[in-house]
């Protein structure tokens, strides 16, 4: 019995971390400011039980963005059209496109902490490597592999989280007027269609 509490105890401490760090940095104006100890004390948990469940401040923001990003996830993995696997591959193309700009509007401050923080490349983060990998599948059914890599790295620059946050604080630019660039964006990358 000891072990089902711990375990109830560790999926509690967890939420509630996630919680504490997601109200955190949704109102902190610099996502960097934001330290495991806050994070902890918001939680009300010690510091060990937070770096025993996630490591180190990195992992913690890998967790909540993957938290935050399940929804998205889910559609595009078995959703429907535009969005999911059945839809045709340029409409889908762009509905994911769509689908990381708007996440990223949402949740632009902790998508600029993990994509700027965290040493070394982001483009070899789990995350990115997911939607470069499902994108260039995508892409190759719109004009084969010839290109898809680059092209699907491309297409993503397009929706890094520093890009999106200076597009949307700096130049305040509207989400809506963002989402039509971004399409009409990606309508002239792609080949035309059939």
């Amino acid at each position: 019995m000891p072990e089902r509490t711990s375990r109830k105890d560790a999926v509690r401490n967890r939420e509630a971390v996630l919680a504490a760090a997601d109200a955190l940095f949704a109102r902190s104006g610099r996502p960097e400011d934001v330290t495991m100890a806050e994070v902890a004390a918001a939680a009300g948990v010690g510091k060990g039980t937070l770096f025993r469940a996630f490591g180190d401040r990195a992992g913690l923001l890998r967790a909540l963005y993957a938290a935050r990003l399940d929804p998205v996830r889910e559609a595009v993995e078995s959703g429907p059209p535009p969005l999911g696997p059945d839809a045709p591959p340029r409409e889908r193309v762009a509905a994911l496109l769509d689908a990381l700009l708007c996440f990223k509007l949402d949740n632009r401050r902790l998508a600029q902490a993990l994509e700027g923080g965290g040493g070394g490349s982001p483009y070899r983060a789990e995350h990115y490597e997911r939607w470069h990998g499902l994108l260039r599948g995508v892409l190759e059914r719109v004009d084969g592999p010839d290109g898809s890599d680059f092209t699907a790295h491309a297409l993503l620059a397009a929706v890094r989280a520093d890009l999106v946050g200076h597009l949307a604080d700096h130049e305040e630019v509207p989400r809506e007027e963002l989402r039509a660039r971004l399409a009409g964006f990606v309508a002239r990358v792609l080949p035309p269609g059939p």
